[in-house]
């Protein structure tokens, strides 16, 4: 944890709780580490900003000299807020209406389709414009079948076998296949499935000549539970090096930029999540931790069954064996948790619990259910130094949009 005790009571005192904090230094060292992932090879890394889209966050992001991935017009909107020009923005749309596709192109943002029925509606909008396409290698891979997004049980891309219906609509339309883009799935930990969707997206590639890129896509992870072995990125960078450098002997634009595009790798580890514990409740030989870390709060144990590593940060130092207890929060549902049967030091009321790996798929999927307050976000800056970069709800807000 990048905090110490103190520092965790002070910035709970200072700021309420629950909060979420954001470590400055940790963020920029991911940047650089994927930025310098493929020295010698053309590459530029977009982060997928729907891991994380606190505009002071894609600041820092635009700061190291990354671009960026959007998924709504509302990302696009923050994004263009926080200083990213268009040219630097890829917008890589799912199902989406006429009118946000015409939001992007109104800004001149590229835009990504990812099923002949879409490519078709953006050829009638926008004919002889330029375009990219998503497809679906056949390889998918994840930490939970709801984050696979590449195989044969997903909604995304377009299937390989469809190529040459994809050619047919850009010559019904005259639009410029400008580059093609795959997602194969989130938390991947071996490198090893990464370069199979890689190998089966440059096949597609092959098919297309002259495209002025080729976006490998991302979902790189990082370890989560104790003992968890890291992504091997020297090992990654090593087998993905030879790949491309294969690809390009016999491919007709040896200009053709490849791009990655994490979103987890880049913010996880940069945040965590603290709460108080305000309640202990011992039911038929159960051991109930109760916190205000509600699944409106952090709602990935609930949603993906994640793993979160979990500190208790006590008032005073305790020492003894550790006890299996259910750490849950203010939810009224059953399935409100953050941890089950977790073993953990002794734990009282007033103690506060830091949630580790928490700057990813954190506030970002966050709600008021229950008329709850999201919490605020906090940057400890490079210097050591704490600001707010996203206040706490207040009671005005959950009724800000009746009319």
């Amino acid at each position: 944890m990048f905090i110490n005790h103190n520092t965790a009571y002070e910035l709970i005192e200072h700021y309420g709780s629950p909060l979420y904090v954001y470590d400055e230094s940790i963020l920029r060292n991911r940047c650089r580490e994927l930025k310098n992932l493929l020295p010698g090879i053309n590459c530029t890394v977009n982060y997928s900003a729907k891991a994380n889209s606190n505009l002071e966050i894609l600041k820092i992001i635009l700061n190291e000299g990354l671009d960026v991935d959007a998924m709504s017009p509302g990302e696009i909107y923050i994004e263009q807020l926080a200083g990213f020009p268009v040219h630097r923005i890829f917008y890589i749309g799912n199902n989406v209406s006429a009118e946000e596709m015409k939001y992007a192109i109104e800004r001149e943002i590229l835009v990504s389709v990812d099923s002949l029925s879409q490519l078709e509606l953006y050829g009638k909008i926008n004919a002889g414009g330029a375009v990219a396409v998503r497809f679906n290698p056949g390889v998918g891979a994840g930490h939970h079948e709801k984050v696979i997004t590449a195989g044969r049980n997903t909604k995304f891309g377009v299937q390989a076998d469809f190529a040459d219906q994809v050619k047919e609509i850009v010559k019904k339309y005259q639009l410029k296949l400008v580059g093609i883009n795959q997602h194969i799935g989130s938390l991947i930990l071996n490198e090893d499935k990464y370069i199979q969707g890689v190998k089966g997206l440059l096949q597609i590639a092959k098919q297309f000549p002259n495209l002025q890129f080729i976006d490998l896509g991302g979902g790189l992870g990082v370890p989560y539970g104790e003992g968890e072995a890291r992504l091997d990125l020297s090992m990654l960078a090593i087998k993905l090096s030879a790949l491309l450098k294969e690809f390009l002997q016999n491919y007709d634009n040896k200009e053709v930029v490849f791009k990655i595009e994490p979103g987890r790798y880049l913010v996880a580890e940069c945040g965590i999540l603290l709460g108080q514990v305000y309640s202990i409740k011992e039911n038929y030989e159960k051991t109930y931790i109760g916190t205000d870390l509600g699944m409106n709060v952090l709602v990935r144990p609930v949603l993906y069954d994640s793993y979160h590593q979990i500190e208790v940060i006590g008032k005073k130092e305790r020492s003894g064996p550790l006890k299996p207890v259910t750490v849950v929060g203010n939810i009224c549902e059953s399935g409100d948790f953050i941890a089950k049967d977790r073993l953990l030091p002794e734990i009282r009321e007033g103690d506060l619990l830091a949630v580790l790996n928490a700057g990813a798929y954190g506030y970002v999927m966050s709600s008021n259910y229950n008329c709850r307050l999201r919490p605020g976000e906090v940057l400890m800056n490079a210097d050591g130094s704490h600001r707010m970069i996203r206040r706490r709800d207040c009671f005005e807000d959950l009724v800000r949009h009746y009319v």
